[in-house]
Order: structure tokens, then C-alpha cells, then sequence
């Protein structure tokens, strides 16, 4: 049997499909079609011995069979799928729902599987409404009995007890679409009104439509993206799926049929037994449970916290099924019951598919070793099932290096649990398992989880009237609202700024580029500055020359560094393998980039000082293991320097547990170890001992010898006080450094110090944490209580955050009233140092349950334990805190809870409303890259250049420091360092080095806008013309054109002319004219002073004169003092402007 799997790529890997194929052998089949038409009787069919993710190959298999018979007589019918009903199959939980969804479709595609969840999020008696899920509820309904490929559908208890709509409801509540097809858009726009759909501007959640001009955009319950439906006239010119995100066409489509929202009708709702088909087959993990979680939903009662707060679906409760009349109807129908335990006996009802689960080795490979050549001995063949290659190249690598001889067969894919499959002698095993790491499902809703996220996040970066506006010339103003005036007879957009005084100034709609969003620290407000008062200037003088002095250092650090000669490490070791192998979590992309990096830098001869920021949870610790690993394998000591005794602890824990199988022997310094301890650690360390030492400033004390120091990691080293930093420098300039910053350092800050420090940046989260679920709820005490209590059922722990110290000893009361066994202690930063330490601790330890805390949580400390955090008085935390101690849980394989809490019947304010929203809508790790950027860039930002420079970055805001600092760097390196830098370091092409000059103002009377009609929100116009203000190739124009078409339809004239500006002013700038105005039909380009010879003297302006002397008639030179101006007549739009200067650009220069 197992030579059915010669189907292999070319590449010898094996797919999944082919697996499933092989799993079903003939006597299986023919067992499985006896076992159906026992089933089908009335006898429940029990399939045992299906252990790990054998189930899934069985059904996969199944499936794939009777689609190889219908495609063979060509017929939809065949025996074993009367009808080709889906089956609908019962797993115990969400999560193993998950899980068995996902292996279905990793084997039989998207299309023929679909989960069928819970429509709320956690229990329903919080009735708490999860639009996303509900999408999948109606999706799952509304294929169930038309989609010819749709072969199962996934659900759980808890999603079973909700009723559904009937078929009937779902009929009249869905509306089809097709192309060609002819619609009133008036008609269209009160069905979905009807329908209880919501007009809006744009369209991000189920139950959403916007109509603008001939397009309408729905969100509709039965699919998971809305549609854009293109009229011409009356008639559908097109129909197109779109990206909530980025509000962008994705896929054309034939026709689409729209469902409303089906879930709201309690009463008039049924069992999910009575929508399906009554030849449905039920196939249930335990129909017992099954039964049983039905009863005890239904009995139980609405949340009373949830009453008191006035939150969630009070009609909940009558969306569930009555489970005595679930259980007479569920056994009329045609079961099978699955299960991972032996049958005592074979028989008809009771069939043994002799499957075993993979072992559990724990990264031990003595142990894989001996159990793989045992199966291969006793005549079993070996799959590895992986979704990255690498993983299956690694495992080949060790055991080469371990000289075991173990073939094994790739497969393309891999499942959520390894199995050993007796009867046709295969070990299908998960390379997750072989190596410890954690396996995650996702289901179709996080796609709609994420447009919201970013839609959210775009209105908190929208601007509006009243937020403060920072103009590079004239300094912080606050933003009065976008004007429409008459220019010479046309309408004409412009900006306008309110400075001190209340003098405004009026920006034109082409100098956008010029203006930011004010961003400083959360909560602080600017100062205006006066017009022409010269204040504004004289800061932006003093801050380059700061940062000049800064980066002048670091360049001089740079320089140093190229001279000296370090030690160069030997490439990778068998054992360097294994440790990256059994890392638990999946590699991101950027891990493996700065992995390879810092390994690179390792076994270059010249010393390594690398700086890796990253989110907090992202990693980092894993890549300084790994190096400090390659160093002490080459026979050189590491030492990790951490800023509190605390983190010592932390790492010296982290740095030994993953290591304790490898020879390498770890310790650390700290406060916390005795006078005896601290000696034995120092004479080891001189001879040699000790491998990795983990310490704080203790390391760089007089007393500490090194026998032969290769690595140095630091981890956050602007926590540092300056003395500490001088030895550093000392000894960075000899030995390989490696820097650790959990404030992510800005992209743009990245390339400006280039050259000045090799900086790895990650920003993508590990893929496979579980998603922290975040919800918003009012503090009671029946909420306390689940939390605590859940947490500690399964052995965690939790923190409570209170944002001010005083609430903190009455939060302690109310978790010991409400849970008198939970162990509490309290921890904040008035507290002696030593007290804090000790606290902290011991909670890692879990000598405590409960940790009460203000925000020092949220500095470095890893507690995997942690699962659970309770943040009090949400509203007044900023997103980057709440993204920051949010990622503190969630840091293990378990599923965490994040509860924002609110006062009750305290009305928050807008911007902390939206701030909640967005944290709470979007739970995975790796949204904080969105969510707290502009906060961390501007601590990062600090962090990199020094405390000082958060003064600058407040008075400037950040936009206009980062200018700043991007000119003083370009000019240091081809003034003061030119000779140090080669040509690549310097980034610079040559076009960029004859630019004389820095910006190019146009000036108009033509209409040159998106009209109202065009673009209706003024926001929106706001950031369309700021986008297209700041471009500058060619490519990213065009871009935005089809954007443009694509959201709002064809681009009327005005628009169209307003999109070719930005090119006008590229033009003219390599051209080096400072100014270009179009008025009344002629063109004026200004070039710069006649002091600056080395212009007049350049082949820019030999091409305008050459331009000049052949179209004498059209243009004239004008002078005015110092100032040159040439005048072109007959220039009656931006296109023809453009035409003309394209044409100079392109002749040939006698100059």
C-alpha cells in the first residue's frame, strides 16, 4: 500500500493530497462504505484507533475519493454523499475545531471546507456580538446547500446551542448581483437600508454600504470581503471584491449574492439539525459532551456583569436551542463517532484504524534517533510534515552531522499532530513536534479583523480641524480646515494654519509636502509659534548642529571600528543547528535576516556592533542566544549585560533553559548572589569556566577577568548610566558587540544613520503566538472573579494594572474579597529597589497569583506564566502603553485574555474610544508595529541620540526632526567624512549629487482639485492630496491614478490635471528652477540666485538657453535684481507645462 506514494514532486517532496489518497486503502474503503450504510440504519458507527491528525486523512481521503469517482461518471451523485451533502463534523472545542479545519484544508483546499463558530465572543451569556464570526456562521449557511464543492463543515457544542436562520429567512434576506445584469440604484439602496445595513463613507464591517457616484460598495454577512459593484448607467459594468485595508479592488467576479445579517431573530430561529439536509452525516469527537454542553448553555443565565454594565446582546440567551429537542433530532441521523482510544473488539460497528500518536521527544535527538531507526528497521517509511523547507534541510543536516544513517520522505504541508500508522507501516510526523514548537490555526475571520484594525488607525492619523500642523518654514500652527477660494474665476483647495495672534497663513494644496502631523509625546500639547519671528528657524539651526555633533561621534565609533582587526568565528556547527532547529517558535523573515547578519559580521574579521531593535516578545533573546552560542562553541566567552537585577535573573533563566542540553555552562552577577557565590563566579570565570555570564553594571567592574571574551551582548543600552557607556565604547572598538533595544527604532531614522551603526530591525511577530483576546468591559466583580479564577484553574497567573499607585491597595481588597485563595502582592516604582526586585521575583517564581502593579511591568520582564492582565482605568493609557503591556501576556503556548476595564457611565472621549477599539479589534502580537509607531519612534528616537534629543523632537515634532537629522548626517558624510564612506555607503546616485536645488514651489490659477462630488469626505481629500503632494517617481503616480479609478470611478479632468503636478515639480527641480507659476496661460520658471555660478555654469541650464535660443518667438528671458526668470507663452495646462520641460530635459548639451 504505501508504494502509492511515488507521487512525489520532482523535488522528492510528497504532497499532503497524495498522503490522504494512501491513507485510505482499498479494505479502508471498503470498511468506511460498509460502515455508512450500518450508519444510515440508525446504528452509531465508531471509528477508533484515529490518534494526532489521522482523522483529517481519513475524511480528507474519503473526499478525494468520491471526487475521483464523480469525475469519472461524470456525475454529481454517488453512493457514500447522497446528494453531495456536506458532512458536517463535531469537535470538541473551538480550538480542536481549528485545528481540524485547518488540516482539512491544508489536504482538500478552501473550497470544500468552511467552519461553522460560535457568533460570540467568549461565552453567549456575555453576549458579547463577534461580526467576524458571524460572517462564517452566514457564509457556511448560505453554501451549505448550493455549492456543489463544499464536502464538510467544521463546528463545536457551543457553536451548535446558537440557532440559526431558516432557509427561507436566508432566501429573502440575500440579494444576487451579476454582470450585465440591470439594477435601480434607488431600488438597491432601500433593500439594503431595509436590510438593516448602514450607509457609511467607507466600508469596513459586515452591514456596511457606500454609494459614490456610479459605484456601490457592500459589506455583506456571507462572504469575508465586501464587493464593489461598477454601473454604467443602470447596467453592472463589473463586480470586484475589495481590501477593507487599502479600500482597493482585489478580484473580479461574475456574479455575487450579498446576504444581511440572519443572526438577530431569536424567535423565529431553528436548530442547526433542522437547516441541514436530513441525509447529513454527523460525524462527533464525543456526542455525549456534545448533548451535554448543549443542556448546560441552555441552563445557564445571562451574565449579570454583563447587565449591570449595560453591555452586549441582552436578547442572547433566546438565541439557544432547546437541547431536548437537539437530542431527539440528533439521533435520527446518520452518525459516526471518532475517537483516538483502541476498540476492544473489530466489528462492523466498531472499525480499528490502528493509529498511534507521534511521540513526544522533546528536541531530544539520541531519543529521535533511536525511534526512527527502530520504525525504519521493523519496515516503516518516514514523512516529515513541514510547512517550511527549512525545517526538513535542518533536520537532514543533523542527523549527517550525527552520521545517522535516516531516510525520510518531505511533504508539502504540514498537519497539527504526527501520527504512526500500523496497518500500512507510515510515520507521518510534524517537524512542530519533533522539535517543541507551537502549532496555531487561523480561520478566514482575522482578514476582517485587520481591516478594521487599519481603518481605525487611519482616523487616528487623519487630520482634523484643530490638531497641530508643523510647517518646515514657519514652525507648530494648528490646522483652521481646508478652503475652497476663486483664483482668476476658477476654485482653487487651500489649507489654512492658525499661528499665535490668530494670524493664518493659506498653504497651497502642492506644498502639502511641507506640512506633518504634529507628533510629540502623547499628551503633551506644543507651543505655537509666531509668524516671522525668526524663533522657529533658530531652533531647526540648533538642533542640526546637536545632531551633528551626535552623529559625528558615531561615525567617528564607525571608522575606528574599520580599522581594527577582530576575531573571525568558524561557520556553523552541527550543534548550532540543532539549538535554531528546536527554537519554538516559527523564524520570521526578518529573524532569519539579522541572524544571518549577525552570524556574518561573527566570522568577518572585523569586530561586530550591531544594534537589533524590535517589539517587545519579537525575539531578540533568541538571535543573542544563538550568537553567544556560535561564540562560546569557538571556545570564547560571552557576557550579556542587562540593566536591573531583574533581567539578569530573567536571562540568566531564558539563556539556561534553552541551552541545557548543550555543553556550555551559564551564570550570572548580579546584587542577588552572596559574597561566596560572587568569588566562585569570578575565579571560574578567569580560568575559563564559565562560559555565557549574565550580569548588570557588576560585568564591566575592575574585579571581573575575562580568560578570553569574544562577545559582548547588551541588552538596552540607553538604560545605562554614562560611565558604564565609556568602557563600553572602550571595549566595543576589539570585540564583537551585540545590542538589544526593545524600542523599535524608526525606519527612516535606519537609513539616515546608515553608515554610522549596522542596525537590524524586526518588525514582523513570531506567526504562530496566540492571538491575546482584548475585549472592553466595566470592572465588576463577577468579572474578576472568572478572570482570576480561570487563570489560576489552569495554573497561571495574572496582572492587574492600576495607572496611579493610590487605587492599587483597594484593587488588592476587591481580588481577595471576590477570590479569597488568590495570593496577591502588590509592586510599584516608589518601592525601595531591592523590595521591587524581590516582589518581582518571587512572582516569577509564582510564589503569588495575582500581581498588582502601576507600569513598571511593562520594562523587559518576561513572565510566560502570565496569561491573564487586567488594565484598570484603560481610557487613560496611550496605545503604545497598552500595545507594550499587552505584550507582556500571551508570551507561552497558551491562550491569553487582555481586559481593558472602564469606569461604568463615564462617557469617554473620542480619541480614547477609537484607542480602545483599535487595541481590542486587533489581537495579534505584530498590530503594535502599526498601532504604536509614531509613540515608540519617538522614544526610539531618543533612545539612539540621547535623552536630550526628546526635548527637540516635542518642540519640532517628530516629521520635521527627522529632516533635520536626515540633512545633518548627508552633510557630514560629504563634507567632514568623505573619505571614509565607499560609494554604497553613501547611498547616493549621481543625479542626486547635482541637485541645485531643494524644492520646487508651484503656483497656479488653474482648477486643479478633487472636486466634492468626486471625493465627499473632507478627511479623506486631506490625505489624498497630502499622499499625492509627497510623491515623486513616475511609477507611484500612476499607482495612485488607478487607485483613484478604482475607489471613486473615472478621474474627472480637474483631478486628472492635478495628478501630473507632482512630475512638474521633479522636472523643474532637476532642472534647478526654484519656482514654477502657470498664470493666465503663460508659464514662469524662477531659477536661483545669480550668485550661485556653479548653476549658471552647469549643463541644466545650458539645455533651458539651448531651449531658449530655438523657440524665441514662445519664451523670454526677464530679470529682476539678482533673480533670472524665462517666460513661455501659450501654456494653457499642467500637461503642457510638463511636455515643455520634458523636452528640455531631454536635449543634448553643448555646456
Amino acid at each position: 500500500m504505501s508504494e502509492s506514494v511515488t507521487a512525489s514532486s520532482a523535488e522528492g517532496v510528497c504532497r499532503l493530497e497524495t498522503l490522504a489518497k494512501g491513507f485510505l486503502s482499498p479494505a479502508r474503503e471498503k470498511a468506511m462504505a460498509r460502515a455508512l450504510e450500518i450508519a444510515r440504519g440508525g446504528s452509531v458507527v465508531t471509528l477508533g484507533g484515529l490518534a494526532g491528525s489521522s482523522v483529517a486523512m481519513l475524511f480528507g481521503g474519503m473526499a478525494l475519493a468520491a471526487n475521483g469517482k464523480a469525475n469519472g461518471k461524470a456525475t454529481g451523485k454517488q453512493k457514500g454523499t447522497p446528494e453531495n451533502v456536506p458532512a458536517l463534523l463535531v469537535a470538541d472545542s473551538m480550538d480542536d475545531a481549528g485545528y481540524l479545519y485547518n488540516d482539512l484544508v491544508k489536504i482538500l483546499g478552501d473550497s470544500a471546507v468552511m467552519i461553522f463558530p460560535s457568533g460570540y465572543r467568549r461565552d453567549i451569556k456575555y453576549g458579547q456580538v463577534d461580526p467576524p464570526q458571524q460572517i462564517l456562521r452566514t457564509e457556511a449557511l448560505s453554501h451549505w446547500t448550493t455549492d456543489p464543492e463544499l464536502r464538510f463543515v467544521v463546528s463545536y457544542p457551543e457553536a451548535m446551542a446558537e440557532k440559526v436562520a431558516s432557509r427561507q429567512v436566508i432566501t429573502d434576506k440575500t440579494a444576487t448581483f451579476s454582470v450585465g445584469q440591470e439594477i435601480d440604484l434607488e431600488k438597491t439602496r432601500r433593500w439594503l437600508l431595509d436590510n438593516g445595513f448602514l450607509p457609511v463613507d467607507y466600508v469596513y464591517e459586515p452591514g456596511h454600504f457606500a454609494i459614490r457616484g456610479s459605484i456601490i460598495d457592500i459589506f455583506g454577512y456571507s462572504g469575508e470581503l465586501p464587493y464593489r459593484i461598477d454601473l454604467f448607467g443602470d447596467e453592472i459594468e463589473s463586480i470586484r471584491t475589495f481590501n477593507i485595508e487599502t479600500q482597493l479592488s482585489e478580484q473580479k467576479v461574475d456574479s455575487v449574492a450579498v446576504t444581511a445579517n440572519v443572526s438577530s431573530d431569536g424567535d423565529a430561529g431553528e436548530s442547526l439539525l433542522d437547516f441541514i439536509p436530513p441525509s447529513t452525516v454527523i460525524a462527533t469527537a464525543d456526542s455525549s459532551r456534545l448533548l451535554g454542553r448543549i443542556e448546560a448553555i441552555a441552563n445557564d443565565s445571562f451574565s449579570s456583569s454583563a447587565v449591570i454594565a449595560g453591555e452586549g446582546d441582552a436578547q442572547a440567551m433566546k438565541q439557544l436551542v432547546d437541547p431536548a429537542k437537539f437530542a431527539r433530532k440528533f439521533a435520527g441521523f446518520t452518525r459516526l463517532e471518532y475517537t483516538a482510544a483502541t476498540p476492544a473488539k473489530e466489528s462492523e460497528t466498531s472499525l480499528d484504524f490502528s493509529c498511534s500518536p507521534q511521540g513526544l521527544y522533546h528536541k531530544n535527538f539520541d531519543l529521535i534517533s533511536a525511534s526512527f531507526l527502530k520504525f525504519l528497521g521493523e519496515g516503516y517509511k518516514i514523512y516529515i510534515l513541514t510547512d517550511s523547507q527549512k525545517q526538513a534541510q535542518r533536520l537532514h543536516a543533523i542527523f549527517e552531522e550525527r552520521a545517522d544513517e535516516i531516510p525520510f520522505t518531505p511533504a508539502s504541508a504540514t498537519l497539527h499532530e504526527g501520527f504512526v500508522d500500523h496497518r500500512l507501516k507510515r510515520c507521518l510526523f510534524t517537524d512542530h513536534q519533533i522539535f517543541d514548537r507551537f502549532h496555531k490555526y487561523s480561520l478566514k475571520s482575522d482578514r476582517a479583523r485587520s481591516g478594521k484594525l487599519a481603518l481605525s488607525l487611519k482616523e487616528l492619523s487623519a487630520i482634523e480641524t484643530g490638531d497641530y500642523i508643523v510647517h518646515v518654514d514657519h514652525g507648530v500652527g494648528k490646522f483652521g480646515g481646508l478652503l475652497r477660494t476663486q483664483v482668476n474665476g476658477t476654485t482653487q483647495e487651500m489649507i489654512k494654519l492658525i499661528y499665535k495672534n490668530n494670524d493664518c497663513i493659506f498653504v497651497s494644496i502642492h506644498a502639502l509636502h511641507k506640512l506633518a502631523k504634529y507628533r510629540g509625546k502623547e499628551g503633551v500639547e506644543p507651543t505655537i509659534n509666531k509668524l516671522g519671528s525668526g524663533a522657529w528657524n533658530r531652533m531647526k539651526e540648533k538642533t542640526k548642529k546637536k545632531l551633528k555633533d551626535i552623529a559625528r561621534d558615531l561615525i567617528k565609533l564607525y571608522a575606528a571600528r574599520k580599522e581594527e582587526k577582530g576575531f573571525s568565528f568558524s561557520p556553523d556547527s552541527y550543534l548550532q543547528h540543532e539549538l535554531e532547529a528546536s527554537f519554538i517558535y516559527e523564524d520570521t523573515p526578518d529573524q532569519l535576516t539579522a541572524t544571518r547578519d549577525v552570524k556574518a559580521d561573527m566570522e568577518s574579521d572585523r569586530p561586530m556592533d550591531r544594534l537589533i531593535c524590535g517589539d517587545v516578545g519579537f525575539g531578540k533573546t533568541e538571535i543573542a542566544i544563538r550568537a553567544a552560542f556560535k561564540a562560546a562553541t569557538d571556545g570564547k566567552q560571552v557576557a550579556v549585560l542587562v540593566p536591573t537585577t531583574v533581567l539578569a535573573y530573567q536571562h540568566f533563566n531564558t539563556f539556561r533553559d534553552r541551552l541545557k542540553d548543550f555543553p556550555v555552562r551559564v551564570d550570572y552577577l548580579s546584587r542577588a548572589r552572596t559574597p561566596k557565590q560572587i568569588k566562585d563566579i569570578l575565579k571560574d570565570l578567569a580560568e575559563g569556566k564559565i562560559d555565557i555570564l549574565v550580569g548588570t553594571h557588576r560585568l564591566v567592574g575592575k574585579d571581573v577577568k575575562f580568560k578570553d571574551l569574544g562577545l559582548l551582548v547588551i541588552d538596552e543600552e540607553q538604560k545605562f548610566g554614562v560611565a558604564v557607556k565609556e568602557k563600553l565604547k572602550q571595549m566595543k572598538v576589539s570585540v564583537d558587540t551585540l545590542t538589544m533595544s526593545a524600542t523599535p527604532i524608526p525606519r527612516t531614522l535606519q537609513f539616515s544613520l546608515m553608515g554610522a551603526r549596522d542596525l537590524s530591525s524586526i518588525t514582523t511577530p513570531p506567526p504562530n503566538r496566540y492571538p491575546i483576546l482584548t475585549s472592553v468591559n466595566t470592572l465588576t466583580d463577577d468579572l474578576l472573579a472568572e478572570a482570576v479564577n480561570f487563570e489560576m484553574s489552569r495554573n497561571g497567573q495574572v496582572f492587574i494594572i492600576n495607572n496611579r499607585i493610590e487605587g492599587l491597595m483597594q484593587l488588592e481588597q476587591m481580588v481577595k474579597r471576590v477570590v479569597p485563595d488568590a495570593r496577591t502582592i502588590v509592586a510599584h516604582g516608589q518601592m525601595p529597589p531591592e523590595k521591587l526586585e524581590q516582589a518581582i521575583i518571587d512572582f516569577t517564581n509564582h510564589d503569588y497569583d495575582v500581581m498588582l502593579a502601576t507600569t513598571i511591568v511593562e520594562s523587559g520582564i518576561d513572565m510566560p506564566n502570565v496569561n491573564t492582565m487586567i488594565v484598570n482605568n484603560a481610557q487613560n493609557f496611550g496605545l503604545s502603553e497598552l500595545h507594550q503591556l499587552r505584550g507582556r501576556v500571551g508570551r507561552s503556548n497558551h491562550k491569553a485574555f487582555c481586559y481593558l476595564m472602564v469606569p461604568p457611565g463615564n462617557p469617554l472621549t473620542p480619541v480614547a474610544r477609537r484607542r480602545l477599539q483599535a487595541i481590542e479589534g486587533f489581537s495579534d502580537l505584530g498590530s503594535g508595529i502599526h498601532i504604536a509607531m509614531q509613540d515608540l519612534d519617538i522614544r526610539g528616537a531618543g533612545n539612539l541620540l540621547g535623552a536630550e534629543q526628546s526635548g527637540f523632537i516635542a518642540d519640532l515634532g517628530y516629521e520635521t526632526y527627522q529632516k533635520i537629522l536626515k540633512e545633518a548626517v548627508t552633510e557630514l558624510r560629504t563634507e567632514e567624512f568623505a573619505g571614509t564612506f565607499t560609494k554604497e555607503e553613501h547611498g547616493n546616485s549621481p543625479e542626486e549629487e547635482t541637485e541645485y536645488v531643494a524644492d520646487c514651489v508651484i503656483e497656479s490659477d488653474l482648477e486643479l482639485l478633487l472636486p466634492a462630488w468626486y471625493v465627499p469626505q473632507e478627511s479623506e481629500r486631506i490625505s489624498l492630496y497630502r499622499e499625492l503632494d509627497s510623491m515623486e517617481r513616475e511609477m507611484d503616480i500612476r499607482e495612485f491614478r488607478s487607485r483613484l479609478v478604482d475607489r471613486f470611478g473615472k478621474i474627472p479632468p480637474e483631478a486628472a490635471e492635478l495628478t501630473r503636478v507632482p512630475r512638474l515639480r521633479r522636472l523643474a527641480r532637476q532642472l534647478g528652477i526654484e519656482k514654477v507659476a502657470l498664470k493666465q496661460g503663460t508659464m514662469y520658471t524662477y531659477f536661483v540666485d545669480s550668485q550661485n555660478v556653479a548653476y549658471y555654469q552647469s549643463p541644466m541650464f545650458g539645455r533651458m538657453i539651448a531651449y531658449l535660443q530655438s523657440h524665441l518667438s514662445t519664451v523670454k528671458i526677464r530679470e529682476n535684481g539678482q533673480k533670472r526668470s524665462f517666460a513661455f507663452s501659450n501654456v494653457p495646462s499642467v500637461e503642457t507645462a510638463v511636455s515643455i520641460l520634458s523636452e528640455i530635459l531631454n536635449l543634448e548639451t553643448t555646456n
